[in-house]
């Protein structure tokens, strides 16, 4: 959780609620759970470790005073590391999915790399897994856990391609939004020429 909100202040400095609202969108149905508290307690945490800071704002009359916190250099750097960040043990599908949210969010990765990178990751430990259970000398206890271990970074493949399908699906729709218009007598839409 503490990197997540790292990640969503990377892209502006906001109030506790904000994060909290963003996070609940982003997650959907499944936000719905999350602890009120939750993201002050954090909030909290990353202040004492130095990667947030706060700045205290008056509220209006009816409403008590609220805070804004922001990245310090030591919590940008945090970013950065859990962004670059593959490791899969036991992954935690709403943590990935919170990253590849976050990082869209505040433009501090291309969903579809972290996507890919996860991908590369999951697809060597599989490699292991496949060449320790072909292994004639393993236990078939052993062999056991190997082809659940198998079968679950199978299942993990399977939805790091719906990830990606996805986040490409939205790129492509962004960059439809963002095409330059097409101009009389040109077959597409102009493009600017390299100088010199």
């Amino acid at each position: 959780m503490q990197d997540v909100v790292l990640a969503m202040l990377a892209k502006e400095p906001a109030y506790g609620y904000d994060l909290r609202s963003r996070l609940r969108g982003a997650l959907g149905p499944l936000g719905e759970t999350m602890n009120a508290g939750q993201i002050y307690v954090t909030l909290t945490r990353l202040a004492k470790a130095g990667l947030v800071t706060s700045q205290r704002v008056e509220g209006l009359p009816d409403r008590p005073d609220r805070r804004v916190y922001a990245l310090t250099p030591a919590g940008q750097q945090r970013v950065g590391a859990w962004l670059a960040e593959v490791h899969w043990p036991r992954p935690d599908l709403t943590e990935f999915h919170l990253k590849l949210v976050a990082a869209a969010a505040a433009r501090l990765a291309d969903p579809v790399d972290l996507v890919d990178a996860q991908r590369r990751e999951v697809l060597r430990r599989l490699r292991d897994a496949q060449r320790a259970a072909v292994d004639r000398a393993v236990d078939p206890v052993v062999g056991l856990l190997l082809e659940g271990v198998v079968l679950r970074l199978r299942a993990d493949l399977e939805w790091l391609e719906a990830c990606e399908r996805t986040w490409t699906r939205r790129d492509q729709a962004g960059q439809e939004e963002h095409r330059p218009p097409v101009h009389p007598g040109l077959t597409g839409p102009r493009r600017p020429t390299a100088p010199g």
